[in-house]
């Protein structure tokens, strides 16, 4: 699975990634996170809404692909859960909704939501209940171990009473953020955990995935039934391939530009450019002359400038 991340997993950069991974290692993908709150609210509703965009595209690849698609929500109010997805279900046609009982973000936190809920256990079922209620597909559930200390076993058997169709554990607490190496022992208590209940529900590791090879071992040792991967895919976009293509600087400069085309015409004017700048990272790595072009790179406000600054540098390349 691909994680659902802020300002990253958008139509655009789900169908780039999936165009070029193999089918058998990748097969789940996630939107970007989405409030709860912001969906049920009128105002709020049209700058949230555009999270759930499916480009037609996308839709392709994700059917000559054979993958799915889950919607991430978030937030604190059972009733607004079961109010958004009511409208979600009626509106828009994903595989799976995933409810964000994870993410550690200090502001998110404090608003009661995601990874608040494992101090709230008994409003965290009722939001599961809510969601499972008002929903026709599959209910998951992402989250981590704790909050300031690993919680696995109280935690992860009240989520396994709430009957989720699926669990996504990330091996971290809330207060380890991304600062700590991810703890896949607490990944096997959950597997353990779960297979002594008795039940059938598949659980998802996360945490420091680097490879299929990485994903593979963890999976042989933990028995988890797959992984999550987030930050693993700026290090490698071609992740999702087992083994591992040779991937030239001309690949790398040909997966930027189609992203950058990608993105600008799904949202035009509609989102701010300079996130496209986050990405750049992920293909200037590992080839000489890299850290110039990702320099110049970041100085550009434009497709047509992107554009300028990959044919210079190709025309460099070609003299080299």
């Amino acid at each position: 699975m691909l994680a659902p991340m802020e300002d990253v997993t958008d139509t655009s950069f789900r169908e780039l990634v999936m165009r070029i991974s193999h089918p058998d290692y990748f097969q789940v993908v996630f939107t970007e996170f989405t409030s709860t709150d912001g969906l049920c609210h009128p105002v709020g509703r049209p700058n949230v809404i555009s999270r759930f965009r499916i480009n037609d595209s996308e839709r392709r690849v994700l059917k000559e692909k054979g993958m799915k698609i889950v919607a991430q929500i978030w937030g604190a109010n059972p009733e607004k859960f079961h109010q958004a997805v009511k409208m979600i279900c009626e509106e828009f046609d994903f595989d799976g909704l995933d409810i964000n009982m994870g993410c550690p973000v200090k502001k998110i936190v404090k608003q009661g939501g995601c990874s608040a809920l494992i101090g709230q256990p008994a409003l965290a079922a009722e939001i599961i209940q809510a969601t499972k209620e008002a929903s026709n597909i599959p209910v998951s559930v992402k989250t981590r171990t704790g909050i300031k200390k690993h919680d696995t076993e109280n935690w992860i058997s009240h989520l396994l009473e709430q009957d989720p169709a699926a669990l996504i554990l990330h091996g971290r607490t809330q207060k380890d953020q991304s600062e700590v190496p991810a703890d896949w022992n607490e990944i096997k208590k959950a597997v353990d955990l779960r297979n002594a209940s008795g039940k059938s529900i598949p659980l998802f590791g996360n945490g420091d995935v680097e490879s299929v090879e990485d994903a593979l071992k963890k999976c042989a040792q933990t028995g988890a039934d797959g992984v999550m991967v987030g930050r693993g895919i700026f290090h490698n976009p071609w992740m999702f391939n087992h083994p591992q293509p040779e991937i030239s600087v001309n690949d790398k400069l040909d997966l930027l530009w189609q992203h950058v085309e990608l993105f600008t015409q799904t949202w035009g004017r509609g989102r701010n450019f300079a996130i496209l700048k986050r990405f750049f990272k992920i293909y200037t790595n590992n080839f000489h002359g890299a850290a110039l072009l990702r320099a110049e790179l970041m100085e550009t406000n434009s497709p047509d400038e992107v554009r300028v600054v990959l044919d210079k540098f190709r025309e460099y390349l070609g003299g080299a």
